[in-house]
């Protein structure tokens, strides 16, 4: 192995290290950590920040990448070199203080969110979300764009994506959906909601979705369980990823279907290459690639009727007289009900992608400074009429729902459609290459699954770029069709 290249990993895998202490602390934040420490963990987390953007800024970095890039390398070290090199190029042109002092505010601001959502108060959250979109701004002119401050900051989190071209797929996306809609929700019979009136034990709610993470192939001797305002999963490092649910008495499936969700998550970290930890190819595509394998599980497999044919009877044991009298059909229409929404994370598969768009817009504005921060929840109430015909009632049901834009994350809500939409084009996929596919989910049987995704998505880490490896993988690029295809084909034809 070259020694330029063995001392460039070294050093990476070293500010790896420095990220995987973060993800403890930020698990911890969003678990057990009490609010009054909220100020002390702003602390810690902007000063790993500075510390790892420091060490990723040594200029002596560059002159290893530069010798890389002069060597003959194998294919495989030539894919991190390019990696490394990008991620080292975008932070150097981003000021060590600036770093420091958006791990500091985000940090702290997560916990103002909480509280303003909880008291239904976004005059709290405002001046913390100024702070957050103004050093976001810094962010995008200090990494430089051609067309749009979007650009530099979605790219974070898609590699080579590019606001024009988001546009215009969201554009025809939208366009198709409207319609959609209209015609399932004519077509829809009608759905018991009487039954989410039910109370469902929350100790047989977390038996059950410890069970269907280890059917879906999650690792519990590599990975944990637990509970959460808002879930979400974190790899922290070889053999330790965490995933997060919640659990309420009268959505069993907000805690079945969120775990199938975060499992995927899991399923994406434990599967990729822990030779490579630290490493571009030791780490995921993208965050839509990411979004990809839990929506698949969660929602393509999750919300079949095949996978409901086969484990309904389970479900329905489970919990013994609270379901006495519902059946399989009765069940499956009212886990797969169209109707909009308030909220994005109950939404349903064919509204889902509009409050994505919705979030979309807004933050373009905001980054723009077409929309002050303080016309916020106008803008989203004028928004939501728009696309769901409905009136918020609250801020905490409005734009104070999502946790995302407290921690920084603007640009990462593209990455959930984009996530939908991969899945539904890799599934095609999937069912050409196992024929079996549907026989092996209806008896529980998801080993064939998780084996495919292993094999062409997890084990390649950053070897492609997103859209580099959608056409590898499907032979066509990213499209809304197969997403659609499938949304048709379910509430439709099926």
């Amino acid at each position: 192995m070259n020694q330029h290249y063995q001392e460039l990993i070294s050093r990476i895998k070293e500010i790896a290290v420095l990220g995987s202490c973060g993800a403890v602390l930020g698990w911890d934040e969003r678990t057990f950590m009490p609010l009054a420490a909220a100020a002390h963990r702003g602390s810690q987390m902007a000063t790993l920040a500075k510390v790892g953007h420091q060490k990723l800024t040594d200029p002596y970095i560059g002159d290893l990448i530069d010798q890389c890039a002069a060597a003959t390398l194998i294919a495989d070290e030539q894919a991190n070199v390019r990696e490394i090199q990008r991620n080292y190029l975008r932070a150097t042109k981003v000021p060590t203080e600036l770093v420091e002092e958006l791990a500091r505010v985000t940090s702290e601001a997560q916990g103002v969110w909480q509280k303003a959502k909880e008291t239904n108060d976004f005059a709290l959250f405002r001046p913390w979300l100024e702070k957050i979109v103004a050093l976001k701004r810094l962010e995008a002119d200090s990494v430089g764009y051609e067309d749009s401050p979007y650009d530099a900051l979605v790219d974070e989190f898609e590699p080579g994506a590019r606001t024009s071209e988001l546009k215009q797929l969201f554009a025809e996306l939208a366009r198709d959906l409207a319609p959609l809609v209209a015609t399932i929700n004519d077509r829809a019979k009608p759905v018991r909601h009487d039954l989410f009136e039910r109370e469902f034990p929350v100790a047989i709610q977390e038996k059950l979705s410890r069970e269907i993470a280890i059917a879906v192939g999650f690792d519990f001797s590599r990975g944990r369980l637990d509970t959460t305002a808002h879930p979400f999963c974190t790899g922290i490092g070889p053999g330790d990823c965490r995933i997060l649910t919640r659990y309420h008495k009268n959505q069993p499936m907000e805690s079945f279907f969120g775990t199938m969700h975060e499992a995927g998550h899991g399923l994406y970290e434990q599967g990729l290459d822990s030779e490579h930890w630290g490493t571009p190819l030791g780490s995921a595509a993208s965050f839509g690639i990411h979004e990809s394998q839990s929506r698949l599980w969660e929602n393509l497999i999750g919300r079949s009727r095949t996978f409901w044919d086969g484990y309904f009877p389970k479900f329905k044991q489970a919990f013994g007289s609270v379901m006495d009298d519902v059946d399989c059909d009765e069940f499956w229409r009212l886990v797969n009900e169209v109707r909009p929404s308030l909220i994005r994370i109950d939404a349903d598969e064919a509204t889902y992608n509009l409050h994505i768009i919705l979030r979309f817009e807004l933050e373009l504005a905001l980054l723009t400074s077409e929309l002050a921060v303080a016309d916020l929840p106008d803008a989203w109430l004028s928004l939501f009429k728009k696309y769901f015909d409905l009136k918020v009632p609250d801020e905490t049901r409005g734009c104070l729902q999502d946790i995302h834009w407290s921690f920084g994350g603007i640009g990462y809500f593209p990455t959930y459609t984009l996530g939908n939409l991969y899945a539904a084009q890799f599934m095609e996929k999937i069912e050409d290459d196992v024929p079996n596919l549907w026989d092996d989910v209806r008896g529980g049987e998801l080993g064939g699954l998780t084996k495919w995704l292993r094999e062409n998505i997890h084990r390649h880490g950053q070897r492609y770029r997103p859209s580099d490896l959608c056409e590898r993988i499907t032979g066509e690029p990213l499209s809304p069709l197969p997403f659609l295809n499938y949304l048709r084909t379910k509430f439709l034809d099926g």
